[in-house]
């Protein structure tokens, strides 16, 4: 399958060849539809990891670690030709993926010009040289002998900002003043005739502004070639990949029951309230006060059921207790209870439907009288309050929870409310409601083992 066009480069300073691409235009390559899809979805593990990461606030050095570690361990695992060629070609096919809304490519826009700035900061100064020719950038590296003529003036600003100048082939950049107001409103750079000697490490900030630039645009005229001509012709093979993708779940499957494999009727309210994350619980509480759910409602909440252990019959005796209070039995047993059976596989095509990743639900629309979706992303703050309160978040957990919320850091929002209802960190982030289940059994397990 062709993915797209031929890449060029530009001659590299230095004779160095740099292995950090600049996706300028992409490579004309047969790729298979398993691949175009496994690449993708390697990319997004690594952009997944790294917004995780800035949502928790990781400072520059360990953001640095982290881009490191999650490009060595998912996507430099081949021969360096084919680590390129997968580079180059999952990320046009994320553009293709978050090319479509404007709040699709704002996330891959802030995500893909993080991970080239730690790349690039990652790599040598030859390197980082030769990506600079590659931009055609008009900023002129100081000679030697004018680095000697400012070298004091120099080693001032390094010294006042906390870094030293321990060697003369230290690479400065003679750059126009006022294209780094930042740097010269917090006087980190030394400034003569109208020029900021920009030293190498600095460089960084507008390397990355031209990345961040020539991508913003190419978003913007890969969603117009999308919608003209791209969606319509691939309809049938490359469409229904590409608009699955950024709702994409990339963690374990709780298709089945994992962990804790079996809950029972008698115990059920009991784990609600102390495992059930804040979706389902909010399902379950409405569905025991109005003993009816619509059917987003009884989706999400039925195979999370099923995810964490309740077994088929249970299930239909539990749904049955709940609904025949309001449509009675023999409507539930002609409306409803084969969409359950169905859920679990007995029925129709026998498939094993796998739970809602948060992904899948944050991403839903819930209309009038539905109570599926995420809390987080959907109820109003002081909805959200209570509903927190109910589950014994405490004031202080509260407020940083609800500041993720404003950000629009919804998985993070429900990590935040985990650590404070099970009085334990959770590294790995929340991810799936069935992930919640099991972490928080094992932490009350855990605690009652010691009692």
């Amino acid at each position: 399958m062709e993915v797209v066009r031929s890449q060029r480069r530009s001659p590299a300073s230095d004779g160095v060849v740099p292995t950090l691409p600049l996706y300028r235009s992409a490579p004309q390559l047969e790729v298979r539809l398993e691949d175009f899809e496994l690449f993708a979805i390697d990319r997004l593990r690594v952009l997944k990891g790294i917004s995780d990461a800035l949502s928790r606030g990781k400072k520059p050095d360990e953001m640095e670690t982290l881009v490191r570690d999650l490009w060595k361990t998912i996507m430099s695992h081949a021969q360096a030709s084919e680590v390129m060629n997968k580079d180059i070609i999952s990320h046009f096919v994320l553009r293709l993926v978050y090319c479509r809304t404007e709040e699709l490519r704002k996330w891959f826009l802030s995500m893909e010009t993080t991970l080239f700035r730690y790349r690039f900061r990652l790599e040598s100064p030859q390197v980082q040289r030769a990506l600079m020719a590659e931009f055609d950038l008009p900023y002129k590296a100081v000679s030697k002998a004018e680095f000697e003529s400012v070298k004091e003036k120099l080693s001032q600003v390094a010294r006042s900002i906390g870094q030293y100048i321990s060697n003369a082939d230290t690479i400065f950049y003679k750059v126009p003043f006022e294209e780094v107001p930042e740097l010269v409103a917090s006087r980190r750079v030394f400034i003569l005739k109208g020029h900021a000697y920009v030293a190498m490490n600095q460089v960084v900030s507008l390397i990355v502004t031209q990345f961040r630039s020539h991508l913003s645009k190419a978003l913007v005229l890969t969603n117009r070639k999308w919608t003209s001509t791209i969606r319509e012709r691939e309809k049938d093979r490359l469409t229904p990949v590409v608009e699955a993708l950024s709702t994409s779940y990339l963690g374990p499957d709780y298709s089945q029951p994992r962990e804790f494999a079996e809950i029972s009727l008698k115990d059920i309210d009991q784990v609600a309230k102390s495992s059930f994350p804040l979706c389902m619980h909010h399902l379950f509480e409405k569905l025991r006060e109005d003993h009816h759910l619509k059917h987003g409602g009884r989706m999400q909440l039925g195979l999370f059921l099923k995810g964490v252990g309740l077994k088929l019959d249970d299930a239909l005796a539990f749904w049955k207790a709940e609904f025949s209070r309001k449509v009675g039995a023999e409507r539930f047993d002609k409306e409803y209870a084969y969409s359950i059976r169905h859920n679990y596989g007995k029925e129709g095509k026998r498939t094993d439907y796998t739970p809602y990743s948060c992904q899948k639900i944050i991403s839903s629309t819930p209309g009038v009288g539905d109570h599926h979706g995420c809390p987080f992303r959907h109820f109003s703050e002081e909805n959200l309050r209570a509903a927190l309160g109910k589950m014994g978040v405490g004031n202080r957990a509260m407020e940083d929870v609800i500041d993720k919320v404003r950000n629009k850091h919804y998985q993070l929002a429900c990590t935040l409310t985990f650590e404070a209802v099970h009085g334990s960190s959770c590294d790995t982030g929340i991810n799936h409601p069935n992930q919640y289940f099991i972490d928080s059994q094992k932490i009350l397990q855990k605690n009652n083992s010691m009692v």
